[in-house]
């Protein structure tokens, strides 16, 4: 999709970190705007931010969990009736949690596969129809450079990580099959400054943080914590990167080059079949 301006991007997590940095993109391309997150407080912000760079800019925004399929058919149905379709679809809305894999809780993986697997998959369902039937559109999916590679102390992120970049695989062939006109991007970043390691701020308090707490887990959060807020590759940065795959029809997008490598690091480990492959470590 070429020419972008005039049409209509939907951002899941669009109060905050990238999703914030992607509405000001789109904006900055004369996008009409809708906006979905549980933080409706961080959606005024942004709303605030694509005002005093365009006031021009059309919005809509949602209260929405996109982990329940009837929020995101909801907020489809917000874009059809206020903007008559949606054009450009980011499944951004996204949240982690750290810890051993044998110690993370039955409420850890029903929230972060709620929000990044279910979110994905429940985007996919609602707006691709639309897309089909108006015969034109972009989906982009943000998986991480942990669907590709693993790092300890991630299993629940890792995993929800890898189904998003199959999802993303997968959509695109389907796509392909009934010819449809509507372009797939995943992209993959590593550390990059957002709020994703302060997610827990927006955890449901039914769904609450019960991890036991080790002296490693914490070492792991807290070397997490600082690659994020050290990142050389700015959230902006990350999302004009991604604008300027859909308007390429670029499907995979890794803004960090460092990870292509370490894949290839962990196909060679793959072929020797002899010992995990450490990203941390290769």
């Amino acid at each position: 999709m070429q020419n972008l301006k005039g049409k209509v991007a939907v951002i899941t997590g669009g109060g905050s970190g990238l999703g914030r940095e992607l509405a000001l993109r789109c904006a900055a391309r004369g996008m009409k705007l809708v906006l979905g997150d549980v933080d409706e407080a961080g959606m005024q912000e942004t709303l605030n931010q694509v005002k005093a760079l365009d006031a021009s800019i059309e919005s809509a925004t949602m209260r929405l969990d996109v982990s329940k399929l009837d929020q995101v058919e909801a907020f489809a149905a917000l874009a059809k009736s206020r903007f008559g379709g949606a054009h450009l679809l980011f499944n951004n809305a996204g949240v982690s949690v750290g810890g051993p894999v044998w110690m993370n809780t039955q409420a850890d993986w029903e929230w972060v596969v709620g929000v990044n697997m279910y979110g994905v998959a429940w985007g996919l369902k609602a707006f691709t129809p639309m897309m089909i039937e108006q015969g034109e559109g972009h989906i982009v999916n943000v998986a991480s450079a942990a669907g590709w590679v693993n790092g300890p102390s991630m299993a629940v992120y890792n995993a929800t990580k890898h189904s998003v970049v199959a999802m993303s695989e997968t959509l695109a062939l389907d796509l392909r099959d009934v010819g449809a006109k509507v372009g797939v991007t995943v992209l993959c970043p590593a550390f990059f400054p957002t709020g994703i390691h302060d997610s827990a701020r927006n955890r449901p308090a039914d769904m609450a943080d019960t991890l036991e707490r080790s002296a490693i887990a914490e070492e792991r959060a807290a070397a997490i914590k600082a690659a994020v807020e050290k990142g050389r590759i700015k959230a902006t940065d990350v999302a004009e990167m991604t604008l300027k795959a859909v308007e390429d029809d670029q499907f995979y997008v890794f803004p960090h080059r460092k990870i292509k490598e370490l894949i290839k690091l962990r196909a060679a480990a793959a072929d020797a079949e002899t010992t995990v492959f450490d990203s941390m470590n290769p």
